[in-house]
């Protein structure tokens, strides 16, 4: 089991109270992921059992998995997620330490530089692996201690893309399938000509669809999309 604790500076162990939640989501894992060309390098830089440093940072557009891979990374190598917008410094005065493998989710927005730089520092220290997601790569990220951007920089990146056709249409039924949303072939079929040729796209779609058809207590038709997702679809031929 991984071990965490914070230590205020005396030496000795304090209580578990984290300023931020440590989450485990396990939903979200390996024989769920969709494999695709799109995201077929990040995933064999996901299988190699050393990385440069021990450190590897993965990036792409939003909706094109970074999460997923990286949750089940964590759930594979018994890794603590971490939200890096949940970083902070009223820590009880003390600081995060973290025993063991670590995966920083939105590695690009930390709320606290320092605390990822400690994070880092630590995992290296203690040969663990430390795997980063986030939507730009560090090179393009803007961090204000040099110390953090200096290391991020020097870490082995990799990155999804955005799915290609046949992956946004098996993604398209999966997001469906997730949320248990009963949707007509000629439906799916529709959104899936009428949607961006993003990961986004349908991420957001779906959940808009799901939240009307919940509210409404109605299915999900065509008349309910054109409704609820103007900004997304494009005109009818």
């Amino acid at each position: 089991m991984t071990k965490r604790d914070v230590d205020g500076g005396s030496g000795r162990p304090a209580a578990t109270q984290m300023a931020f939640p440590l989450r485990r989501v396990t939903a979200m894992t390996s024989d769920r992921f969709i494999n695709g060309p799109s995201n077929v390098a990040a995933r064999a830089w996901l299988a190699r059992s050393q990385w440069p440093d021990g450190r590897l940072w993965l990036w792409g557009p939003s909706g094109t998995g970074k999460t997923h891979l990286l949750t089940a990374w964590a759930h594979e190598h018994d890794a603590t997620v971490l939200d890096a917008r949940l970083f902070s410094t009223s820590s009880a005065g003390g600081r995060i330490r973290v025993q063991g493998n670590l995966a920083i989710d939105n590695a690009d927005s930390p709320g606290d530089e320092a605390t990822m730089l400690h994070l880092l520092n630590d995992a290296f220290s203690q040969g663990d692996r430390v795997l980063m997601a986030g939507r730009l790569p560090p090179s393009r990220s803007h961090f204000m201690l040099p110390d953090l951007a200096s290391r991020l920089r020097a870490t082995a990146t990799t990155a999804t893309g955005e799915p290609e056709d046949d992956l946004r249409a098996t993604l398209l039924l999966s997001l469906l399938a997730d949320r248990q949303l009963v949707v007509s072939q000629s439906v799916t079929d529709w959104l899936w000509r009428h949607l961006p040729r993003t990961g986004n796209a349908l991420v957001s779609a779906v959940e808009r669809l799901d939240e009307a058809a919940l509210v409404r207590k109605q299915p999900i038709t065509r008349a309910l999309a054109l409704e609820m997702l103007p900004d997304l679809l494009t005109p009818e031929e």
